[in-house]
């Protein structure tokens, strides 16, 4: 065979494969997958970061799948009504979400919900995962954790940190309250930004809050972190220390994962998964989500359901150790 016709039969292969890479899978039934335009819910307001990652994977997955997905809002009770649509949904791939670590607080918060936080989702797997953040003002007398530790149970009562009722943040500053034997009082605001500005004056004492709101603050000067709620250090802030190196076991990432619905094929499941754990080695995404304070992340399906039986059973036990009014 000729160089001529070598380099021409090398051309049409590669090209043969990137078309077929393009073209929609089949499942074990053998119906082509996906068959239509898929529907991305999200639960967030629109330029949140879950907003922003929503998007960015609708993206990818559009160029990957070779149907369109759509990201659909779907605002309503802290992501309920997103999750309710979602468990709701055909089984077929054709719905997807992303369930981030609000989705077993809720389940903790909630006495009774539409849909099980587990058995009612094809977890696919995690795509990021995000700190929560313990934080002072620069010129705060507490000057690290363990010294936050120490004055709070020296007075017992009289340190307070900021919260939401009910969210992620607040459960876990609970659970520290639970585990280090101390009584800081959380203070409910509405957001991270009307807390900041009390914990700035020093009307409040500590701000607990996501790493995608502090990072921010902590880069301007306007933060002292004192730590971080990972099991790990974060990368970009490597000098802040975890809770777990003052309280061991006493660590929490939020996340973002994807799901399908229950029942959804096996093989549906699988490519997502597949296409997920790709899209998050690209440079643009990993770029995209530590600029959000996230650490890029991967899982098996059964991690992800794992993780989240574990934390609903985690926070339900925070709840009723501290008496939290849980929501009807």
């Amino acid at each position: 065979m000729s160089l001529q016709w070598r380099t021409l039969v090398a051309v049409v292969a590669v090209t043969v494969a990137h078309a077929a890479a393009a073209q929609p899978h089949s499942t074990s039934s053998g119906q082509a997958y996906p068959s239509r335009p898929v529907r991305f819910l999200n639960g967030s307001p629109p330029g949140s970061g879950s907003d922003i990652v929503a998007r960015m994977l609708a993206q990818k997955l559009t160029e990957r799948l070779g149907q369109p997905v759509v990201v659909e809002q779907k605002i309503g009770g802290a992501g309920l009504l997103a999750s309710d649509t979602l468990a709701k949904a055909l089984p077929d791939g054709q719905t997807m979400a992303l369930l981030s670590g609000a989705h077993a607080a809720s389940a903790a918060m909630n006495r009774a919900l539409p849909f099980d936080p587990v058995k009612d989702f094809g977890m696919v797997g995690l795509v990021v995962a995000y700190p929560l953040v313990i934080s002072v003002p620069p010129g705060s007398p507490i000057k690290s954790f363990p010294d936050l530790i120490a004055r709070a149970k020296a007075a017992p009562g009289k340190l307070t940190y900021s919260m939401t009722p009910g969210t992620l943040v607040h459960l876990m500053a609970e659970w520290i309250n639970i585990e280090a034997g101390t009584d800081i009082v959380g203070v409910p605001y509405k957001g991270g930004a009307v807390a900041l500005v009390d914990v700035l004056s020093g009307r409040i004492d500590v701000l607990m809050e996501t790493g995608t709101f502090s990072f921010g603050q902590m880069r301007a000067g306007k933060l002292r972190p004192l730590a971080i709620s990972s099991p790990a250090r974060h990368p970009v802030f490597p000098d802040v220390p975890t809770i777990s190196e003052t309280l061991p076991g006493v660590a929490l990432d939020s996340y973002l994962g994807l799901a399908v619905t229950a029942g959804t094929p096996r093989a549906i499941i699988d490519r997502l998964n597949a296409e997920i754990r790709s899209i998050i080695q690209l440079p643009d995404v990993r770029k995209r989500l530590t600029d959000l304070s996230g650490v890029p992340t991967s899982s098996t399906p059964e991690e992800m359901a794992a993780l989240i039986e574990r934390d609903v059973a985690r926070w339900k036990r925070v709840v009723e150790l501290k008496n939290i009014p849980r929501q009807n």
